[in-house]
């Protein structure tokens, strides 16, 4: 093969990759304003209305806002939680949910994205609290 194919190849890829990546900083970007958007007005009014209705029962629970997330975390275990964050190591950012929970020594944890594939802005309450619901069971099952 010609030195001169292999020349243009290799800046022909050179040239996609900082196109793509400068598009996927774009996505992120973008992404980023309408998860904040989503944290204000949905997710943390959303936890604390379930800290409430818990707190009510007698389950100690609380809402944290670290960092661009939101948490809803066990009084008596700091293992015991649930979290929502924006997920920016895929091609595609995504909101995503982590649980987590303390057996004895163990501490068994998942992720996973919330809602359907797409944009921040289409989420709803009830992708949330269909996470929350499902992950928050074995929380109060003691």
């Amino acid at each position: 093969m010609e030195i001169s194919d292999v020349k243009k190849r290799v800046l022909e890829t050179m040239d996609r990759a900082k196109r793509n990546a400068a598009e996927r900083r774009t996505r992120i970007d973008e992404a980023g304003r309408d998860y904040e958007v989503f944290l204000a007005q949905v997710a943390v009014p959303l936890f604390r209305q379930v800290a409430n209705v818990l707190r009510a029962e007698g389950y100690l629970f609380n809402v944290f806002t670290p960092g661009g997330s939101v948490r809803l975390m066990s009084d008596r275990s700091a293992q015991d939680f649930i979290e929502l964050f924006l997920d920016t190591t895929e091609d595609q950012p995504r909101v995503t949910g982590r649980a987590s929970r303390g057996r004895g020594s163990r501490v068994l944890g998942s992720e996973e994205p919330i809602g359907p594939p797409g944009p921040v802005r289409e989420l709803t309450e009830d992708d949330v609290l269909r996470f929350v619901m499902k992950h928050l069971e074995p929380l109060v099952e003691r």
